[in-house]
């Protein structure tokens, strides 16, 4: 496998869309933190992981961009477009990383090392960007191979990986940090070392995540060898009446299809491993590119890349002279459906060491998006509003978690912190009355009438209020006939020896006749 890597592009690419020299230095940023930087940045002493701020203090004049897949993506197409005029059959990896089947195209150049430097010498004709180049056994071998310009001789992989430190296999597109972190701490530093275990003993210990980084840390391929050619009643065509001319219209409905492709996919046992995408423009022209996965593709993963690729296609330097008018997704590889079915927690079992696994826990829940649907499952998010209800807003996994309200907002009336760790979604009527047991209202003043005294849930025992807070005004409504509304937080008393004492938060509504409801639940 030959792998063609253009360093730093995320920061490269950013540079070049807007416009600015690439000898400035350039950093792109997520959270605040260092994702990638050029050359000249690391000059400087700004490194991946690092603060915006300390970045900035170490290199005022850093240039600072934001994580923008499109971008790294539409430009990229260029530099597989240079690629693809020397040899066939090349997969994109991920924007910056090309694979390409070594054997056939070094025979007809005259060997690896002058297919490499005509394939350096066409990257910079063309596209203008530097690019290194490796060649190893495996994917994960030529990756690092290209990092650091090696050639590594058939069969001696392993020897190539055994001395290098075992961060290599934190890799960009498969995050595997808790994992290099966990074999840290037990001695592994070098692939070597991780190399020489069993596959037994990394089995129980690690579970599958370890066993796939045991086979690259061996030199052998990302999966053992269970790949199939898919059944042609898999390809997935659509046609566009009109047709498609907008990335941002492709992006919408790449979201329908990736779910689509995967649910006919996992409807047989099978996970896609290299998507062709095919496209045929309203002229007639065609178009193809193919790319390949380290991990088989969820739906989000198989939208993200047919985005991805629209606006190379769209948005690109050499731009499409009419509308994609059909588009084909192909999975030009698939591996056994057990790739996807994997437990939340190492081996089974939740031990001090055991943690919940974040990633196999999403893969988990794209797995059960693509039998239900993108709405089939959802989590929740706190963002702005008075009502404790109307805070949580529900978002479908995998789409941005981003608060709608500003940050700044006020909102006057809000409850003060902590929220109700169970919020009702029928609120429960209930009566509150005085020492006196006449019923508690709220003036036109939103004050109460009298201090609350006990509490009775559809005409049950009544419960003691053992201390209150509030009342909180809620907004008035535009509306004129809104009736007068508060609430109060209760401390209601324990009912028996073994209860405890129970905190709720309740809505009164209306002063002549006040009605009463159970809103939320303290913890």
């Amino acid at each position: 496998m030959l792998v063609l890597w253009c360093p730093d592009w995320p920061a490269v690419a950013a540079t070049a869309a807007a416009g600015a020299a690439l000898t400035r230095p350039a950093a792109v940023f997520l959270a605040n933190r260092v994702v990638a930087c050029t050359a000249v940045a690391r000059s400087r002493g700004v490194r991946r992981g690092m603060r915006r701020r300390e970045a900035e203090s170490r290199c005022p004049e850093l240039a600072v961009f934001g994580v923008d897949d499109g971008r790294d993506a539409r430009l990229f197409e260029n530099v597989a477009r240079a690629v693809e005029e020397l040899v066939v059959g090349l997969e994109v990896v991920r924007p910056g990383l090309i694979a390409v089947p070594v054997a056939g195209a070094a025979g007809y150049f005259g060997g690896e090392h002058p297919l490499a430097e005509k394939l350096v010498d066409q990257v910079a004709a063309i596209a203008g960007v530097e690019c290194q180049i490796g060649v190893a056994e495996g994917l994960f071998g030529a990756t690092v191979a290209a990092r650091q310009g090696e050639f590594v001789p058939a069969g001696e992989t392993a020897e190539f990986l055994a001395p290098l430190p075992i961060t290599e296999l934190d890799q960009p597109d498969v995050e595997r940090k808790e994992l290099v972190d966990l074999l840290t701490r037990l001695g592994l530093r070098t692939l070597g070392a991780f190399a020489a275990l069993s596959e037994r003993d990394v089995m129980s210990r690690f579970a599958l995540d370890g066993v796939l980084a045991h086979r690259l840390a061996r030199g052998l391929s990302e999966r053992p060898p269970l790949r199939r050619t898919p059944p042609a009643d898999l390809t997935l065509t659509e046609t566009f009446d009109p047709v498609l001319e907008r990335v941002d219209v492709a992006a919408f409905l790449a979201k329908n299809l990736g779910a689509r492709f995967h649910a006919s996919l996992a409807a047989r046992g099978l996970a896609c491993t290299r998507l062709g995408i095919y496209a045929t423009t309203e002229d007639g022209e065609q178009l193809g590119r193919v790319w390949r996965c380290a991990e088989p593709l969820t739906p989000q993963g198989v939208a993200d890349r047919v985005r991805w690729q629209f606006e190379g296609w769209l948005r690109g330097d050499r731009r499409l002279s009419s509308g994609v008018a059909r588009l084909r997704l192909e999975p030009e590889e698939t591996v056994e459906g057990k790739s996807l079915q994997l437990g939340l927690w190492h081996g089974g079992n939740r031990s001090e060491d055991d943690e919940l696994t974040t990633e196999r826990a999403a893969r988990a829940f794209v797995r059960v998006q693509g039998l239900l649907g993108p709405e089939g499952v959802v989590t929740p998010l706190l963002d702005g509003g008075r009502d404790p209800a109307g805070r949580v807003r529900l978002i479908p996994w995998g789409d941005p978690r981003e608060p709608v309200s500003p940050p700044d907002a006020t909102w006057p009336g809000r409850l003060p912190a902590p929220s109700p760790a169970t919020v009702l979604e029928q609120p429960v009527p209930v009566q509150v009355v005085d020492e006196q047991g006449v019923p508690v209202g709220i003036t036109s003043r939103k004050q109460l009438t009298a201090p609350p005294c006990r509490l009775s849930v559809a005409g049950g025992p009544p419960r003691t209020v053992l201390d209150w807070a509030g009342p909180w005004p809620v907004a008035a409504s535009r509306r004129a006939a809104a009736p007068q509304q508060a609430r109060l937080q209760l401390l209601l008393a324990a009912t028996g020896r073994d209860d405890a004492d129970e905190a709720v938060l309740v809505l009164c509504s209306g002063t002549e006749t006040p009605v009463w409801t159970v809103e939320g639940i303290y913890d």
